[in-house]
């Protein structure tokens, strides 16, 4: 896989516009993520991007560019701030920078109007255009009810962007804490908070219903189906006013590109682009996870208030990550008041499970803990399969304050010093009509 190339500047007018260039092609293909960007972030080897970007170059030559006013393009005047048409001339100087007569736009999100607008007013120069959690008009109106009230955007728009835990909430599954950390860089670095407050007020006012009628370019639209903040109906909207456009409702609620399964978007994408699916990229290993979960936490935050539930859960969050780095755990990732890890020995995961019951406990916590040993599938930062399953459901079990194990655990831990007492047999949701013996691990 070629790396990506160094950053380079489109001339457009007197602004400079940022780009960098990846992959061979045909196709041609040039990705227009949110309002937000920056060419530089989103290529670094800690991206949590870099996936889905390397995944797009590998079937085509991928173009990515931070139009001006935000990421390493040029700023601008706050008063003077570019117009969707604006944009379309970085978008236009790009492609002919990069020597890119025609190309297939994939846009995302906010990224959608330009890239409907710039399809309809230049289809010599637009092969294909790919449409993701993205909208003609994101404000409410007689016409259009499924948009955000215009009661709602002073609450949307006040404080700093993003919002606490806004980055959970987009993302639709469980994301750890260096990737939202990563994310909270991104938008800092993509723009200034007058510029993001400005940029986003804009938006609020986009409506590009007028021109869907007029793109020519064969489209698809990706949309997540509980998507919550873009729901699916702005997406089922484009499909039935863009001629011979076809919909592809994915499951999962993320509004982020790289939420839920990002693997299914670029497949649905190279699908669409070349007519060949790609293979299902999975790596199978033998692991052991664990899964944590507080005791009685509904209840508990009820009685606390949100903010000391809050910061009660950020105490518990760092006392968990730091048992699973002494014990060599790595997090998969949150689920709201517990966790899932992964070890590569059973051991390593009863003894981790035992510290993070200790320490918590010490703080006024209980929690139950689940552990299952067998093949998992690693899928990026997430896993997959049924081992992950079985550990949940084995959690699921586990009264105040227990450590559950399978029989398959207790089996590769015998000599470990691990004492382990029979909790009977149980059915396993998910895991056919095969009665599984559990266990209490007593380290």
């Amino acid at each position: 896989m070629a790396d990506p190339s160094p950053t380079a500047y489109a001339r457009c007018g007197d602004a400079h516009v940022a780009y960098r260039v990846c992959g061979d092609g045909p196709p041609d293909l040039v990705l227009a993520l949110d309002w937000f960007s920056h060419v530089g972030e989103m290529w670094a080897p800690s991206s949590p991007l870099l996936d889905v970007l390397m995944e797009l170059a590998s079937f085509g030559r991928l173009v990515t560019f931070d139009r001006r006013g935000v990421g390493m393009s040029d700023p601008v005047p706050l008063e003077r701030l570019p117009t969707l048409e604006q944009w379309m001339d970085d978008l236009a100087a790009v492609m002919d920078g990069v020597g890119m007569e025609r190309a297939a736009l994939v846009a995302k999100g906010s990224s959608g109007a330009m890239s409907m607008l710039f399809a309809a007013s230049h289809p010599d120069r637009v092969s294909h255009l790919v449409l993701v959690n993205s909208y003609a008009r994101l404000t409410e109106s007689d016409d259009y009810p499924f948009g955000i009230a215009r009661a709602e955007h002073p609450s949307m728009l006040e404080g700093i962007y993003p919002a606490r835990d806004a980055w959970r909430l987009l993302a639709g599954r469980g994301i750890d804490e260096s990737t939202v950390r990563w994310l909270d860089r991104y938008v800092h670095y993509a723009a200034p908070p007058a510029t993001v407050l400005t940029m986003r007020r804009m938006l609020l006012d986009v409506d590009v219903r007028g021109v869907l009628g007029s793109i020519q370019a064969p489209t698809l639209v990706l949309h997540r189906q509980d998507n919550p903040y873009i729901r699916v109906e702005h997406g089922r909207h484009l499909a039935s006013c863009i001629p011979g456009a076809r919909i592809v409702e994915l499951p999962g609620r993320s509004d982020l590109i790289i939420g839920d399964d990002p693997a299914l978007v670029v497949a649905e994408i190279q699908t669409f682009l070349t007519g060949e699916r790609p293979a299902a990229r999975t790596n199978s290993v033998l692991a052991t996870v664990l899964y944590t979960d507080l005791v009685d936490s509904t209840d508990r935050a009820a009685k606390a208030g949100d903010r000391a539930w809050r910061v009660a859960l950020d105490h518990h969050d760092h006392a968990v990550r730091t048992q699973l780095d002494l014990y060599g755990g790595r997090e998969v990732k949150t689920t709201g008041d517990g966790f899932l890890a992964l070890f590569d020995g059973p051991t390593r995961a009863i003894g981790c499970a035992a510290a993070v019951r200790r320490v918590l406990r010490e703080s006024g916590f209980e929690i139950r803990a689940g552990i299952h040993t067998g093949e998992v599938e690693l899928r990026g930062d997430d896993i997959s399969g049924l081992t992950v399953n079985l550990g949940q459901r084995i959690q699921a079990l586990a009264a105040t304050g227990e450590i559950l194990v399978s029989s398959v655990v207790k089996e590769l831990a015998l000599s470990s010093g691990v004492s382990f007492r029979s909790r009977g047999e149980h059915l396993l949701k998910g895991a056919g009509d095969r009665a599984w013996e559990v266990f209490a691990a007593a380290p």
